[in-house]
């Protein structure tokens, strides 16, 4: 590791927006900046394609979830935020008009974009002020579903989240609808707000016995007085034993509780891609579609073998497109929450006079064949030449529940610290999780590749297990590493790597 001059951290967030923060580190080493020339040549190199010109509004407003009414910040009017959508090759101008009462960032989770995009507070740039307002322009330089939320504090367990869809100029796949799927947990505005639940979490930092003396809550299927947000008794086989940290009082997709879920009509036969995104900030959901087969065509925005499956299980961050050849009849779309006994869910309908699904009814495919990373094989336009790695970094993912005090490598996150790797090497992540709980850990600014060769960039670790990817250097800047449970992240499980100049 390597420490950042703090200078340059200062200089820069007096700078123009856009300006470099980081440049330099001791001892001997310097890093590529931000906004420098390095990141400059290799947005050129992307051939940026005409812009399309978006506005994102980050604002406090209500939100009807279905029957809750619900106070929570939004970008824009709508729960999930309207989606951004260009073609591979494109450039996205999107003006953020920040209206909350805070500052914010936006991050453009899974896309290979310039580093001085990345939306990272401190890192790639100053947080977006109160009242201010931000332009981000990147290329997209990859077709697939990705999305977009902030990186700042726990803004992202509020409604500040969107799909976005770069489509493939040349795609190759058959359908007749498109359906994009955002999975939500939810408490804001209803149980209390994100804050409220870090600091409770935060509370068990003091020791076993919690901070102040607090004794931890034993395990029970209702909230406690004492500790309303805290869960201990969510358990997940699928996921090694403890499924969450927070209680949820409601599941979402596409922003409806499961009492008034979003209905899809098409006709018999029709061919159906979904978009399925989880947004959730410590929920994993196991989705599956009643009475169809689930063909996967792409992980976390890269293609696939097509595979056949009958759920799929999703960490916080993943992605995956799926098509659907409908029969005839009314289909309930269920994500249940993993380990948490609750769901969300949708209907898709092909039959105006078939009887709608029962609102308890749970697909048997969710426990039938279920989706496993060694059954992506990528396709062989996006496969890694074979190389063996220049390096390998070990990240070791430590931390209890009892303390609270995720980390990695048993070191909170700092954002002067930077891990330096350089330009066009295969580098080796080795995650190793050392704690009992799962995280699914993600890259920015590139994409990995699973030991079978799949391409994402977010991909569960499963407690006392060990997940080696490996990815190129090929996109130049500093960029982050974190656990994407929001509140294992704001703890301290997340970390920086940087390129050498």
């Amino acid at each position: 590791m390597t420490r950042i001059d703090r200078r340059f951290l200062l200089r820069g967030a007096l700078a123009a927006v856009g300006g470099a923060l980081l440049g330099a580190c001791a001892p001997g080493t310097t890093l590529v900046q931000p906004a420098g020339p390095e990141v400059r040549a290799a947005e050129q190199a992307r051939r940026p394609g005409r812009a399309r010109e978006f506005v994102i509004t980050a604002r406090q407003g209500r939100v009807d979830l279905g029957g809750p009414v619900v106070d929570t910040w939004l970008y824009g009017e709508r729960l999930p935020g309207t989606p951004v959508q260009v073609t591979a090759g494109e450039r996205v101008r999107a003006r953020l008009r920040n209206e909350l009462p805070a500052e914010t960032t936006v991050h453009w989770h899974g896309l290979a974009l310039r580093n001085d995009a990345d939306g990272v507070p401190g890192v790639t740039q100053p947080p977006v002020a109160a009242g201010a307002e931000h332009l981000y322009e990147f290329t997209a330089p990859h077709p697939g579903t990705y999305w977009f939320h902030p990186h700042h504090g726990t803004q992202l367990d509020r409604g500040l989240y969107a799909p976005l869809i770069v489509a493939d100029p040349a795609e190759p796949l058959g359908y007749d609808h498109e359906w994009t799927i955002v999975l939500d947990d939810w408490m804001d505005g209803v149980t209390g707000t994100p804050d409220e639940v870090l600091a409770e979490l935060s509370a068990m930092s003091g020791g076993e016995g919690g901070h102040g003396g607090h004794s931890m809550p034993a395990p029970g299927p209702s909230a406690s007085p004492k500790w309303p947000h805290m869960m201990m008794n969510a358990e997940s086989d699928l996921l090694g034993g403890d499924a969450g940290d927070v209680r949820y009082p409601h599941f979402l997709l596409n922003g409806r509780v499961p009492a008034a879920p979003e209905t899809l009509t098409v006709t018999p036969g029709a061919r159906v891609r979904l978009r399925v995104v989880n947004a959730g900030a410590d929920t994993a959901f196991r989705l599956a579609l009643g009475d169809h087969p689930l063909t996967v065509t792409h992980a976390d925005g890269f293609p696939v073998t097509p595979v056949e499956t009958d759920a799929l299980l999703l960490g916080m961050g993943e992605r995956y497109d799926v098509l659907v050849t409908v029969r005839d009849g009314a289909f309930p779309l269920v994500a249940e929450a993993e380990g948490k006994r609750g769901l969300a869910r949708a209907i898709l309908r092909s039959s105006p006079s078939a009887a709608p699904p029962d609102p308890e009814a749970r697909p048997g495919e969710s426990a039938a064949r279920l989706l496993t990373y060694d059954q992506l094989e990528p396709l062989p336009a996006v496969r890694l030449a074979p190389r063996k790695p220049d390096r390998t970094l070990t990240l070791r993912l430590t931390g209890t529940m009892a303390r609270y005090d995720w980390a990695i490598n048993g070191r909170t996150y700092d954002p002067e610290v930077v891990e330096p790797i350089s330009a066009g090497e295969r580098v080796r992540l080795s995650f190793v999780n050392d704690s009992l709980m799962w995280h699914p850990m993600h890259l920015h600014g590139h994409t990995f590749a699973l030991p079978g060769g799949a391409r994402k960039d977010t991909a569960i670790v499963l407690p006392g297990k060990r997940l080696d990817v490996d990815f190129d250097t090929d996109n130049p800047g500093i960029w982050m590493i974190h656990c994407h449970n929001l509140y294992h992240a704001e703890a301290g499980m997340m970390s920086l790597i940087g390129y050498r100049r």
